[in-house]
């Protein structure tokens, strides 16, 4: 088992910015890709961004540029560095992990932008 814990979310006005953070426990293996995802109400969940323990990233259209992911694999966290924040932006943020077939999924954080 993989426990995911995120930290980091909370309300602010457009244009601010957040840094979300997510350390991975348990029984971990070193080949696995992290990343997170978001869920608005009333949508599906989504792809924000995702970072392989090689450090290659991938990033949804919608964040590319205002949106930074990256690790310390020495700490097992991966980190989601979102900067000029949309209301659009608003959701719970997820943290996942997949490794040796297996996803884990954290208790999710919310993330909510005032205009």
């Amino acid at each position: 088992q993989v426990q995911l814990v995120e930290s980091g979310g909370g309300l602010v006005q457009a244009g601010g910015s957040l840094r979300l953070s997510c350390a991975a426990s348990g029984n971990i293996f070193s080949i696995n890709v992290m990343g997170w995802y978001r869920q608005a109400p009333g949508k599906q969940r989504e792809l924000v961004a995702t970072i392989t323990n090689t450090g290659f990233t991938r990033y949804a259209d919608s964040v590319k540029y205002r949106f930074t992911i990256s690790r310390d694999n020495a700490k097992n966290t991966i980190y989601l560095q979102m900067n000029s924040l949309k209301p659009e932006d608003t959701a719970v943020y997820y943290c996942s992990r997949v490794q040796e077939g297996y996803a884990y999924w954290g208790q999710g954080t919310q993330v909510t932008v005032s205009s």
